[in-house]
């Protein structure tokens, strides 16, 4: 058997793996680059871009249906499903492109196809023949589009996101199970497409939001528009003809079977970890099998192992696993002397309409906090420049701390709320103070108004006495 020398092996070269590849190199460590299936990362082949792609399809049909509202009339939509697929497909493939062309350009004998799995913690084989020993290893394989086999067993037709972007046609029909970033933004942009739609919740949440106001402005905005059914669960999924026919129960019991051409499964991803041979790694592992790791270091307990992107389980967002993987690769590449790398506010947006944005630790985590918090908000119903462009939907919701008047964070559903979150996570990230905020610059007319009523809001709430503290459980033995 062959083996191959290295400072760093990097297993996966999506953006994780990549980014955690160029740290290690430009630490002057030789980084091998591990990939066992095609090149191009998960955001350029069937994430990020080619769903934006279908949602700027869905945005021009939106516009010509809302053009009277304005007087102006454009005539008789009309939606060239064919069309519409064959610019996600080819914009697509442009942009994996640019990724192939990144990793062409890489040295040859930095990159070896094949599935790696761990014989030691600091070894991998890959294939019969080959075996590399590392310094240290990062896993950034990735993750998967998961579909229960139970489901998967009424045929071709139950697919994941993947398959989305494969078709040569619109269908007629589909029916999206789950709620979160990637069955909304599908399910709407489908929707304004012409495709008959029904989107199955089986809970109340709405993309990454947590608050329950805002979760419940964005369930009305979008419950609006589409046919979303929350607290439904799915009975059953058999082949009907050509299509399928989806059986589902609500909370009150009542059942429904319906024909759709698709069923689309968005309920979440499952990290590629389970076929690395992670118990030759001897690595602690979380109830899921994931391995456990510093989120400030990415490293797997004291190992010579890191872990970066969707593998980690941690956000399976882009910027995340680019961040993850500079960070643990630069880590690897200085193992074992590892340090906390920066690791930036998180932002979240979901590209739905209206648009979601959530920033900082969130809603959930401080309310499970021992400190109190304030809340100001403000809906954009009568917000001027909302109303102007007819998207006077949502609510906004920003966090601070009492004492100190620190912005902690916000959760929106509103107009423009990539531009905003932005704005606020920046703000977040720089440590300012709510009143600092209300120093900044605002124009008029614009969205951003709004920020301004909400910060206001939450200005006079900090200048209120604040509610007691959580009581403690009283831990005593014997209590």
């Amino acid at each position: 058997m062959e083996t191959i020398q290295c400072d760093v092996a990097v297993i996966g070269a999506g953006t994780a793996g990549l980014s955690a590849y160029r740290a290690a190199r430009n630490a002057g460590r030789h980084a091998l680059l591990i990939e066992g299936g095609p090149h191009g990362t998960t955001c350029a082949r069937v994430g990020c871009m080619p769903s934006k792609l279908l949602i700027a399809a869905a945005e021009a049909a939106h516009a010509v249906r809302e053009a009277p509202g304005f007087g102006v009339h454009a005539g008789a939509l009309a939606i060239d499903g064919q069309a519409v697929m064959q610019r996600v497909r080819s914009e697509r493939d442009r942009f994996v492109g640019f990724v192939l062309a990144n990793v062409a350009a890489m040295p040859a004998e930095d990159k070896l196809h094949g599935h790696a799995r761990f014989t030691a913690p600091n070894r991998l084989q890959i294939g019969a023949d080959l075996e590399v020993a590392a310094k240290a290893v990062v896993i950034a394989t990735g993750s998967t589009a998961a579909i229960p086999p139970a489901w998967a067993a009424a045929g071709p037709r139950v697919i994941n996101s993947d398959a989305v972007f494969e078709w040569t046609d619109l269908p007629r029909s589909v029916a999206v199970i789950g709620a979160g970033v990637i069955g909304l933004e599908l399910g709407q942009a489908l929707h304004r497409l012409g495709v008959r739609v029904a989107l199955i919740a089986r809970g109340a949440s709405v993309a990454q939001l947590k608050d329950p106001q805002v979760l419940a402005a964005a369930a009305q905005a979008l419950g609006e528009e589409m046919d979303i059914r929350f607290r439904t669960e799915v009975a059953g999924i058999e082949r009907a003809g050509d299509g399928l026919q989806l059986r589902t129960r609500n909370a009150q019991g009542e059942q429904r079977a319906e024909q759709f051409d698709y069923v689309l499964v968005a309920t979440g991803r499952t990290p590629n970890v389970h076929g690395l041979g992670l118990d030759r790694a001897a690595l602690a592992l979380d109830q899921h099998g994931v391995p456990r790791f510093d989120r400030q270091t990415m490293q797997c307990g004291d190992s010579c192992v890191f872990i970066a992107g969707d593998a980690s389980a941690e956000l399976p967002l882009l910027p995340e696993a680019a961040d993850q993987g500079k960070i643990a690769g630069a880590n690897a590449a200085a193992y074992p002397q590892v340090q906390p790398g920066l690791r930036r506010t998180p932002l979240a947006i979901t590209f739905s309409e209206p648009q979601i944005a959530t920033v900082g630790p969130g809603y959930q985590a401080l309310t499970h906090g021992r400190a109190p918090f304030a809340i100001g908000a403000v809906g954009f119903d009568d917000q001027g420049r909302s109303r102007v462009m007819r998207q006077n939907k949502g609510l906004l919701r920003v966090y601070g701390e009492y004492g100190s008047g620190r912005f902690l964070g916000a959760e929106m559903v509103g107009p423009r709320a990539e531009h905003i979150g932005h704005l606020l996570a920046w703000a977040h990230q720089a440590g300012l103070t709510v009143a600092q905020m209300l120093d900044m610059p605002f124009y008029h007319p614009v969205v951003e108004e709004g920020v301004r009523s909400a910060l206001r809001e939450l200005a006079k709430e900090l200048h209120k006495p604040p509610p007691p503290p959580k009581p403690v459980p009283d831990c005593t033995p014997g209590c």
